[in-house]
C-alpha cells in the first residue's frame, strides 16, 4: 500500500523531524510512505477574512495539484469523523481489500483547508474538537497508521 502525506509547512523543530523520521523507518515494513511538504502561503499582519481565505485558496491548489485521480484522500480536519485506533484500522484494512493502493492524508495549514479541498476528500478525519498545531498532527498522524498496520496484522503494541 502507498501512504502519502501532504502536509504544509516544513517541520522546523528537531524534536518532530526525529519523530518522524522513527515512525517514518518503523513504516518501511508496512507501506511505501511519501511525505511531502509544501510551502506556506504568506499572510499580511493582522490579514482580514479575505486575506486568509486567499491563503486557504492558496495553499489548497497546492495540495490539490498533488492529488491524482485514483488516490483515496483522507482530510484532517475539526469537523470531521473521529475513529477509534481500531476503527481507522479496519478502514485502512478494508480500503487495501477494495483495491485502494494509494491513500493521501492531507494535513492544512495554520488556517485550515480550503472548501476545494474538503470537497475533494473521501473521507473527513478528525482526531480531536480541539486543534493542535499542524506539525504536531504529522506526528500523531504517523503514529496511529503505524498503530493501524500493527492492528491489521494482531501484532503486539496497539495496547
Amino acid at each position: 500500500m502507498n501512504i502519502t502525506i501532504l502536509a504544509i509547512g516544513k517541520l522546523k523543530e528537531k524534536y518532530w523531524r526525529e519523530a518522524v523520521a522513527e515512525y517514518s523507518k518503523r513504516l518501511g515494513a508496512y507501506c511505501k510512505l511519501k511525505i511531502i511538504e509544501l510551502k506556506e502561503s504568506p499572510l499580511p499582519a493582522n490579514p482580514s477574512k479575505a486575506d486568509e481565505e486567499a491563503v486557504k485558496r492558496a495553499e489548497g491548489r497546492e495540495l490539490l495539484d498533488k492529488i491524482a485521480k485514483g488516490d483515496y484522500v483522507i482530510t484532517l480536519e475539526i469537523k470531521g469523523k473521529g475513529l477509534s485506533s481500531e476503527k481507522l484500522a479496519a478502514k485502512i484494512d478494508a480500503l487495501g481489500l477494495e483495491g485502494k493502493s494509494s491513500i493521501v492524508f492531507v494535513i492544512g495549514g495554520s488556517l485550515g483547508l480550503s472548501e476545494e479541498v474538503s470537497k475533494r476528500a473521501d473521507f473527513a478525519l478528525s482526531f480531536s474538537a480541539m486543534t493542535f498545531p499542524h506539525q504536531m498532527m504529522r506526528v500523531i498522524l504517523l503514529e496511529q497508521i503505524y498503530r493501524s498496520f500493527k492492528i491489521i496484522r494482531k501484532e503486539a503494541y496497539h495496547k
